[in-house]
């Protein structure tokens, strides 16, 4: 293999991994509630249904009707009550009303206080992420660095190879704080 060859696949699975660092925050973010009904907030809670752990998003429908209602209509009428409990032990901090044929969520809005909280736990998972992808660009650089002491690249080539890795570095932690922003802007709005 080549210098560019060798180095080409480094930054590729480099980009890789800190991509998926990027989607874990943003999947992440998603989790927290901004104040408005969205299935993002329960689509991923774990239903016992019938002796197995299911995503909640494969047992059932999710609508929301105004700002503040979830409505889960499950596809089988006996997970009702299984996925109420499911909800309810979650930390949502929400309960569900069931009339026997869905479960409603009434989301109340975010007080002054909760919105600063939620705001500190976002900014927390965004300070993860970057750690993360600071983390690739380490052990990338560290197995660039490897390849050149065992002579498969040349000194110049390791260079460019860090400038990359830096350029990239930053890319994505610039897209973190992106969403950070955006984020912090949707929990902060009334």
């Amino acid at each position: 293999m080549t210098d560019g060859e060798l180095t080409g696949l480094a930054l590729d699975e480099a980009q890789e991994k800190m991509a998926k660092a990027v989607d874990h925050v943003r999947s992440e973010f998603a989790n927290v509630r901004t104040g408005r009904a969205t299935p993002a907030l329960v689509e991923t809670l774990t239903v016992d249904y019938y002796g197995q752990l299911v995503p909640l998003r494969q047992l059932a429908g999710f609508s929301v009707p105004d700002a503040m209602l979830l409505v889960i209509s499950p596809y089988d009428k006996g997970s009702l009550g299984a996925i109420e409990k499911a909800i309810q032990s979650s930390d949502l901090g929400i309960n569900p009303t069931n009339d026997g044929n869905v479960i409603r969520l009434a989301f109340p809005p975010l007080t002054e206080e909760r919105r600063k909280e939620l705001v500190k736990v976002v900014r927390h998972k965004a300070e993860e992420g970057r750690v993360a992808v600071r983390n690739v660009r380490r052990a990338s650089r560290h197995d660039v660095e490897a390849l050149e002491k065992e002579g498969a690249l040349s000194t110049d080539e390791l260079e460019r190879v860090e400038k990359e890795l830096e350029k990239l570095t930053h890319d994505q932690i610039t897209g973190i704080d992106q969403l950070l922003a955006h984020k912090e802007r949707e929990l902060l709005a009334v």
